[in-house]
């Protein structure tokens, strides 16, 4: 049975009658196509128009879903069945919490590297819900060093609630891990394109998060805090969640309109996880003309555009 969430209550009544309409005519044979026809396009009407009117908490629920899709979905997706997932940061262990490795992409090798959450409960535990230590983000940067030295595209997708925030992760120099791939990725001489596919929490986000291009899914989101830690500390409690959530401006919208980042992906009418296909295609879509666009500078002009992007953020000029 699918999930819903609670606005999405009027979706699921449509769903099944529409569900129900088709068992019907199947069954008894008779013509009920007039029926299934008005009911779909007033299942698609409803979707559009529930939506189009997310406040800044819904879209974090929508980005949360249990059946959106994760990192490994998009590059089982988006590759050529030939992906190759490298392991370990040749120091301390492999952290599950974050994947990558190579994969043929429109025809050429790319570098995909992205946090993956996991799909159930066991998985969740195993992939440390997404939120990855020091050995994580020091994987990353192995991976992105070893897709320079091939002069391969890297591409990285981001899904976390945030760096993992341990003792033990804390001990193995969290803060320094995360600041070195902050310094490392300004410099690669490669293309590299960033794109939040659900949450996008503080360091946890950053860490694989600098590129020549930063783009987010309509429905994720992106902050240096999440909606309910921001309430925690201001209120002592979760119950101001949403207006934390309004006050971070973390949507999709807000950030490209504060200039943060280069461009909303949008998602098929009720979420990702409504339509996996043809959200992996409009991914491809944005992918290929990314790289496309990108390659075509030399390496020197490219860094110098990224880094004079992330230098010019926060930046006040006064008369």
């Amino acid at each position: 049975m699918p999930t819903y969430l609670d606005f999405e209550q009027p979706i699921a009544e449509l769903e099944e009658q529409l569900s129900k309409a088709e068992e019907i005519a199947e069954k008894s044979k008779v013509d009920a196509s007039s029926t299934i026809d008005e009911l779909k396009k007033k299942l698609t009407d409803t979707k559009k128009e529930i939506y189009n009117g997310l406040t800044p908490w819904q879209r974090v629920m929508v980005s949360r879903h249990p059946e959106r899709p994760y990192t490994l979905d998009y590059i089982n997706a988006l590759t050529e069945g030939d992906f190759i997932e490298l392991h370990g940061d040749r120091n301390v262990k492999d952290d599950k919490a974050i994947v990558g490795g190579f994969g043929t992409f429109n025809g050429q090798t790319v570098m995909f590297i992205g946090h993956q959450k996991g799909i159930n409960t066991k998985m969740r535990q195993y992939r440390n819900f997404g939120m990855a230590n020091p050995e994580g983000y020091r994987k990353a940067l192995r991976l992105m060093k070893l897709a320079e030295k091939f002069n391969k595209p890297i591409v990285t997708l981001i899904d976390t609630p945030g760096a993992y925030p341990g003792l033990e992760a804390e001990e193995r120099g969290q803060g320094e891990a995360i600041a070195k791939n902050l310094y490392e990725m300004t410099l690669l001489k490669v293309p590299v394109i960033c794109v939040i596919i659900g949450e996008g929490a503080s360091g946890g986000a950053l860490g694989i998060g600098i590129g020549d291009r930063v783009l987010m899914l309509e429905n994720s989101w992106y902050s240096v805090i999440s909606p309910e830690n921001c309430s925690a500390i201001l209120w002592r409690t979760w119950d101001y969640k949403e207006q934390a959530a309004s006050a971070l401006k973390l949507t999709a919208k807000d950030m490209l309109k504060n200039g943060l980042i280069d461009g909303v992906i949008k998602e098929p009418a009720g979420g990702a996880h409504s339509n996996r296909e043809e959200t992996y295609k409009r991914v491809r879509k944005e992918l290929i003309k990314q790289i496309e666009t990108l390659s075509e500078l030399d390496n020197d002009t490219r860094v110098e555009e990224r880094i004079n992007k992330f230098c010019s953020m926060g930046v006040v000029l006064e008369d």
